[in-house]
């Protein structure tokens, strides 16, 4: 494989796990918080797209501005399932929580299908992030430099946000010790329903992301990149921010360059995140930046 080939391929691959960091934050910060699965963060996802779609489809607001207001709309969403699928089972064991997460999934799946439609719809993708540059000889659409900056920028936002504010230090207080927290008159209601919504937030902005790059909507379409941003976020260490992002572009790299050197293997590309979890989960069960936690009984 020439030089050129080898860049776009990793143009590409740094744009792919440029989205799976967005979404594997989200899994993440709700694990670090609740020891909770959030199986229905892939439809999230997936909401965030169709917001997004219907938004631009059906009013005249910039597209750039109907990209945020779906992102926060979304966010609102899932602070809502939080509050219906999760809060009320808070004290219930693990195992309730994780069924109730599996049930909130399969009906945000349904819904989509029942109120969108099963059939895909093409993501109105708007012209700016349509067209193509070449550098040096590689061509690299415009979406691949915005989806790795927007990355960037939203996880400088929520590194500021979670180190140097108060509600930042109530979320990492929280993750060390709950009961603690509680006592510490941190209000655990509000705290969490803030994780919830930057979580369901960044999946969205995940979900138009990926609009724009696979123009391509169905109800979904939210099952396998939820899936892999999960094994992203379990090979980063479920619970760090850090570890989510470096477990997304491990992911995102690696299955672009298996197709890019190994073409043969193209149809077991999906394949490659599940092996690479068995690995991880093997060899460092705790994740590349992982801690070791105690569970109590």
């Amino acid at each position: 494989m020439g030089n050129l080939n080898f860049l776009q391929h990793l143009a590409n691959g740094i744009s792919l796990g440029s989205l799976y960091a967005l979404i594997a934050i989200g899994y993440t910060m709700v694990y670090g918080i609740l020891r909770l699965i959030n199986f229905a963060h892939g439809d999230i996802f997936m909401l965030g797209a169709y917001i997004t779609y219907y938004g631009i489809l059906f009013t005249s607001i910039p597209w750039w501005l109907v990209f945020i207001f779906a992102s926060i709309f979304t966010g609102f969403i899932g602070l809502l399932l939080e509050k219906i699928a999760y809060r009320p089972l808070r004290e219930s064991p693990r195992i309730t929580i994780l069924i109730s997460a599996i049930g909130a999934s399969f009906f945000l799946q349904n819904f989509g299908i029942v109120v969108f439609g099963g059939r895909p719809k093409a993501f109105p993708v708007p012209n700016i992030l349509n067209k193509v540059i070449r550098l040096g000889g590689v061509s690299v659409g415009i979406v691949t430099f915005v989806i790795p900056t927007v990355t960037i920028i939203l996880l400088l936002g929520l590194t500021y946000f979670i180190t140097k504010t108060k509600t930042g230090m109530a979320m990492r207080a929280l993750s060390k010790d709950y009961e603690t927290a509680s006592l510490m008159g941190i209000d655990i209601n509000r705290i969490i329903s803030i994780t919830f919504f930057i979580g369901s937030f960044l999946a969205a902005v995940g979900g138009v992301m990926w609009g724009t790059k696979y123009p391509q909507l169905m109800p979904l379409m939210g099952v396998m990149p939820g899936l892999k941003c999960f094994i992203a976020a379990v090979i980063g260490g479920i619970g760090n921010i850090t570890g989510a992002v470096i477990g997304g572009f491990i992911l995102g790299l690696g299955e672009i360059l298996l197709i890019a050197f190994l073409p043969n293997l193209t149809g077991y590309r999906d394949a490659f995140a599940f092996v690479l979890l068995i690995i991880i989960l093997l060899v460092k069960p705790t994740g590349l930046m992982g801690e070791k936690i105690t569970e109590k009984v």
